[in-house]
């Protein structure tokens, strides 16, 4: 047989009498019973968590005990009857107390007033013992920042009272000091007094020795600034300034060609190739203006920050922009190696007449000047070494203790070794091309012209170049030949003394080195 529940029934009657008398909410309510369905009035009392029901509202002793922790409360709708119980259905408001466990059934409970339910509704969903608990946490945590708020402004407030004592005390000492001095300037009033009833010759003797006191300082201060402005060391100052100055009118007028080359040439042929028609195909403007674009915003940068620099004159310090400049020149490393593939990229899209037509309408164009594409194109060529050029010259004039000595002879030497890398590489680029134009010249090909150790050395006609006389001839038949000179072999193209064409060294040919004599 299962045991029934044991519980403090002395305490549980005391907090009874306390529901019934002190209760959170207390109340006829109308409930239904599990055993017959049926409707029995009884008085209600909330207490905390705790929900009695005595038979009346003077019986002392609880007819029943429900304890709501984890518990819901909502409205619930009348129940279906008969058409003949409706009139008095409406005047009913239900709500229901439904347990947290299975196998409970809820607690239906119902009220006359609409008013009555929503109160007894709300005052049983704020019953809940956890939703105090978590209340009281939020309070706390406000609790706890509200009392470091006010240590923090005690902090403060002890903070001000020293600076307030401090205060006060400085207070104290200047007017010591004033009375100090209101003391001193009692005592030196019989001085000045004295002083007040000179001669009038006194007077006039010290106002000329003060103007002449004033006019020495003068002339010291001048010539001192005189003998500074003739000194080498403020010739070189000036040298250098006016160097920097040139600097920055020569990079101002390298950005405006560089921005003439942009918007004249490269973006206007960019949208030509996109034409139905075009003109030039975007691999051919690709070659022509290789990295010209990222020239143009690089040098616009480098050109805001001398300008800044020149803001702050006397004070020029240039060394930290060729620290920013020197990465990204390697970027002229490509446009210096394409140069003259580029330029004949061009000469190749020129025969093409409207191509030609449309650069000369470019050309035409006020801001060029007059100028040609090809005089654009090159102007990148040489600002490599004119950068070397100006920190030379800038360097002759910057003293060895000069805070950017070092700076600048570092930005020199990285330009002087990118200058040589490029010039190897523009010698090699070229010597490759033109072998490549000589080979294709030949009529059966020659192989040891693309030979890696052989290099162009000249080419020319007539005069232009060194006449050789072929000695493998008879002396009555020796010809005078042009030819163009190569370390291990001779490319002849051989001509008859009376200016027609040989029939027998009609073709192109190469001759070994031992085989030919040259004569001046």
């Amino acid at each position: 047989m299962q045991k029934s529940v044991r519980y403090n029934e002395g305490h549980a009657l005391f907090l009874s009498a306390i529901a019934r008398k002190e209760g959170t909410k207390r109340g006829y309510l109308s409930k239904k019973t599990a055993e017959n369905s049926r409707w029995h009035e009884k008085f209600f009392a909330l207490h905390q968590n705790v929900l009695f029901y005595f038979e009346n509202e003077q019986s002392a002793r609880p007819a029943g005990i429900y304890l709501l922790e984890g518990c819901t409360c909502e409205r619930a709708p009348a129940p279906k009857m008969s058409t003949t119980g409706k009139e008095a259905l409406e005047k009913q408001h239900y709500f229901l107390i439904m347990f947290g466990h299975d196998g409970q059934k809820p607690l239906e409970l119902r009220t006359e007033e609409e008013c009555e339910c929503d109160e007894w509704v709300e005052a049983i969903q704020q019953a809940s013992y956890s939703d105090i608990i978590i209340e009281r946490e939020v309070l706390m945590q406000k609790y706890i920042h509200l009392v470091q708020i006010v240590e923090t402004e005690k902090v403060a407030a002890n903070q001000l009272r020293t600076q307030l004592e401090d205060q006060d005390t400085e207070i104290e000492r200047l007017k010591a000091e004033i009375i100090a001095l209101n003391k001193t300037k009692e005592r030196m009033r019989p001085y000045h007094v004295f002083h007040e009833n000179d001669d009038p010759d006194i007077k006039k003797i010290k106002k000329v020795q003060s103007f002449m006191r004033g006019w020495l300082c003068r002339r010291k201060w001048k010539i001192i600034v005189q003998d500074y402005i003739c000194s080498p060391h403020a010739e070189s100052m000036r040298k250098r300034n006016q160097i920097v100055f040139n600097m920055v009118e020569a990079e101002t007028e390298y950005v405006h060609q560089l921005y003439i080359l942009v918007n004249c040439f490269l973006r206007p042929l960019r949208m030509a190739a996109s034409s139905k028609k075009p003109p030039i195909s975007h691999d051919d403007v690709s070659s022509i203006f290789l990295n010209s674009e990222t020239i143009m915003f690089l040098h616009e940068i480098f050109h805001q920050g001398l300008k800044a620099r020149i803001a702050n004159w006397p004070t020029l310090v240039l060394a930290d922009l060729f620290d920013i400049l020197l990465p990204m020149l390697n970027i002229y490393q490509e446009f210096v190696r394409n140069h003259q593939y580029s330029l004949q990229v061009l000469a190749n899209c020129k025969q093409n007449r409207d191509f030609d037509k449309l650069l000369k309408q470019y050309e035409s164009n006020a801001a060029c000047e007059g100028r040609m594409l090809e005089t654009f194109l090159t102007y990148p060529m040489f600002q490599i070494p004119r950068y070397i050029i100006t920190l030379h010259e800038l360097l002759a004039h910057t003293p060895h203790e000069h805070v950017e000595r070092k700076s600048l002879e570092f930005a020199k030497s990285k330009l002087e070794e990118l200058s040589r890398v490029m010039h190897d590489e523009v010698s090699d680029t070229e010597n490759i091309r033109k072998n490549l134009a000589i080979e294709r010249m030949i009529v059966e090909g020659c192989d040891i012209l693309l030979d890696t150790s052989q290099t162009f050395v000249r080419q020319g006609e007539s005069s232009s170049v060194i006449q050789v006389c072929v000695n493998i001839l008879p002396q009555s038949s020796q010809e005078w030949t042009s030819l163009q000179i190569r370390p291990k072999v001779r490319l002849c193209n051989s001509q008859s003394s009376c200016g027609k064409p040989n029939t027998a060294y009609q073709h192109q040919d190469l001759i070994p080195t031992i085989t030919i004599v040259v004569r001046g």
